[in-house]
């Protein structure tokens, strides 16, 4: 029988589900223990990849022009990290960064590798294959934002405005995950979706996300 794409998505999910190892930060700032330092220091490194993100979905959503619903996906991941830069200032001046501290700051390559290989996806990847692994891979991105806002809440006494860039993806988005389902299903009606090298780029993009936060925690 013939899948559909929201039990692809399901499957290639649960899939890539990380190992709770893989990111030691999330516990360590869910416990109140992280400092405000590495917290900064996210902020910092998000003010990276959310502008590099934004220009790689839009050029994948450029690049699906004859394949309407892999494009109108990516213009909602597109605005989404416009949403996302408006909210990141909050919690960057929560963290004590101002602007000569951001302007003065050099970005961790085992954090920027993520941006960059999403980058890599937007020239290289098919725009259905790219939907697919960059749709499965939020999932645990989601669950991440969700534990560091209450956390903030909780012991860092942030307020709501602080905390509204990982409310922001900690929020169900049904109307996000539809229009991943109708990219991936089209992908599929139309035999332009790849599954095995979807996967590949799914692995490798959890990988980096992995590297991100193991970055944060220990700088290299």
């Amino acid at each position: 029988m013939t899948r559909t794409a929201r039990e692809l998505l399901e499957t290639i999910t649960r899939e890539l589900a990380p190992d709770p190892r893989s990111n030691p930060l999330v516990p360590l700032i869910a416990r109140g223990d992280a400092g405000r330092d590495t917290l900064a220091a996210l902020a910092l490194e998000q003010s990276w990849v959310i502008p590099a993100d934004r220009r790689a979905f839009q050029h994948l959503a450029d690049r699906s022009a004859d394949q309407p619903r892999a494009a109108a996906y990516f213009t909602a991941l597109a605005e989404g990290e416009d949403l996302a830069a408006a909210r990141l200032d909050a919690f960057a001046a929560a963290c004590g960064v101002d602007r000569e501290r951001a302007a003065s700051y050099d970005p961790l390559p085992g954090c920027q590798a993520y941006p960059a290989y999403v980058a890599w996806l937007a020239l290289n990847a098919a725009p259905a294959d790219a939907a697919l692994s960059v749709a499965a891979d939020f999932s645990a991105w989601g669950g991440y934002c969700a534990t560091i806002a209450e956390a903030l809440r909780t012991h860092y006494g942030f307020t709501d405005e602080a905390c509204g860039f990982f409310d922001l993806f900690a929020e169900p988005a049904p109307g996000l995950d539809r229009t991943a389902a109708e990219a991936v299903q089209d992908g599929l009606d139309t035999g332009r979706l790849d599954e095995s090298l979807a996967r590949g780029y799914g692995h490798l993009l959890q990988s980096y996300e992995s590297l991100f936060w193991r970055t944060l925690l220990r700088p290299v």
